[in-house]
C-alpha cells in the first residue's frame, strides 16, 4: 500500500467524483493500484477545466480519503476508476506551498527546485511523514487536546520520520470529523439556515446552526461539503426524519401533513433554499437524489 496524491478540478474532464470515484486514464494505473487500501490527499490546480487558459481552482489540498479498489471503466477504454471510501473536506484547505515550504518532497530537485513534470502528473505518490503533514496542517485547529500533540509532533518531523499506519486514525477521530465537517458547512453558508435564512449567534459566539448530511453517515455519506447543508436545529430534525427534501435546484419539498404551521411560516417564502455561490460548496445532486429517494416521506 501506498499514499498518493490525486488532482482533480472544479470542471473535471474526467468522470470525477471525489467524495465516491476518482476517474484517470491506463497510464496511471500502476501507480493507483499501489493506493488500494490506504489514505490519499485530493489536489485542486489552479486551472478549473481542462482548457490551459482556465483559473479559479484554489491550488490547495482540500481533502482526504482512502481507496477500496480499482475498477475498469467499461464505458470508455482505456480508462478506470479508484473507488473511495471514508471521504473527509479539510476544515482548511492546505496550499501548495506556504511560507517558502513546500508540503510534497518528492516534487523537489536537489536544487530545492520543483521538478514541473512530475508535478503535471494526475496521481502521483506521497511520502508518509508529507501525508501526515498535511493532515496534521488541515486538522490542527479543530483537534482535541488528545490529538493536538500528535499534530505539533508529525508537523515538526523530519521527512525519514517514519509512522504508525494507526497514526491517521488517532488524529482523524470521530471528534475532529464532526468538528471539521461542521466548520466547513458553517463557512460555506455563512452560518446561515439554508431553509429559514436565521443566523443566530449567541452571546458567547455560539452559532445555532448545525451541519446536517444530506445523505447518513449510516448510510456510507461521506464528510464533504457537497453532502452537507446549514441548518437549524428545527429544520435539521425535520431533514433527518425525511418530513422536509430538496430538488437539485434547491426547492423546498415538504410532507406538508406533518409539518407544523408555525415551520411553515419560517420557510424561505419563495419557496427555495439559499445555497452557497460558490459552485464547490454547493450539495452534489446524487446526495440530494438520495435523500428524496430514499429519506423523503412526500
Amino acid at each position: 500500500m501506498a499514499k498518493a496524491v490525486f488532482i482533480t478540478k472544479i470542471n473535471p474532464s474526467y468522470d470525477d467524483l471525489p467524495e465516491a470515484q476518482y476517474h484517470f486514464p491506463h497510464r496511471y494505473l500502476s501507480t493507483a493500484k499501489k493506493t488500494v487500501g490506504d489514505w490519499i490527499i485530493y489536489y485542486e490546480p489552479r486551472r478549473s477545466t481542462s482548457e490551459d487558459s482556465s483559473k479559479g481552482g484554489r491550488q490547495a489540498y482540500f481533502a482526504t480519503a482512502r481507496v477500496k479498489e480499482i475498477i475498469e471503466d467499461t464505458k470508455t477504454e482505456g480508462h478506470y476508476y479508484a473507488l473511495i471510501d471514508s471521504y473527509m473536506e479539510f476544515p482548511n484547505p492546505v496550499p501548495f506551498r506556504e511560507d517558502g515550504q513546500y508540503y510534497e518532497n518528492t516534487l523537489l530537485k536537489t536544487d530545492g527546485s520543483i521538478n514541473k513534470g512530475i508535478f503535471r502528473w494526475a496521481v502521483r505518490l506521497l511520502s508518509e511523514h508529507d501525508y501526515l503533514n498535511i493532515l496534521s496542517r488541515a486538522y490542527l485547529e479543530l483537534a482535541t487536546d488528545e490529538n493536538k500533540d500528535i499534530l505539533n509532533k508529525t508537523m515538526i518531523a523530519e521527512p525519514e520520520a517514519n509512522f504508525e499506519r494507526t497514526t491517521v486514525e488517532r488524529i482523524v477521530t470521530v471528534k475532529v470529523r464532526e468538528a471539521a465537517f461542521q466548520s466547513v458547512i458553517r463557512k460555506a453558508y455563512d452560518a446561515t439556515c439554508a431553509l429559514t435564512g436565521l443566523k443566530i449567534i449567541n452571546g458567547g459566539g455560539l452559532c445555532e446552526i448545525e451541519a446536517a448530511h444530506i445523505r447518513p453517515v449510516q448510510d456510507f455519506g461521506p464528510d464533504s461539503p457537497r453532502n452537507g447543508i446549514a441548518l437549524s436545529r428545527t429544520c435539521h430534525w425535520l431533514f433527518d426524519r425525511g418530513i422536509i427534501s430538496l430538488e437539485d435546484d434547491g426547492k423546498i419539498l415538504m410532507a406538508k401533513k406533518l409539518v407544523p404551521d408555525q415551520v411553515k411560516r419560517m420557510i424561505n417564502q419563495n419557496g427555495y433554499a439559499v445555497f452557497p455561490e460558490n459552485k464547490i460548496w454547493k450539495p452534489h445532486q446524487n446526495f440530494l437524489k438520495y435523500h428524496r429517494e430514499n429519506k423523503f416521506k412526500g
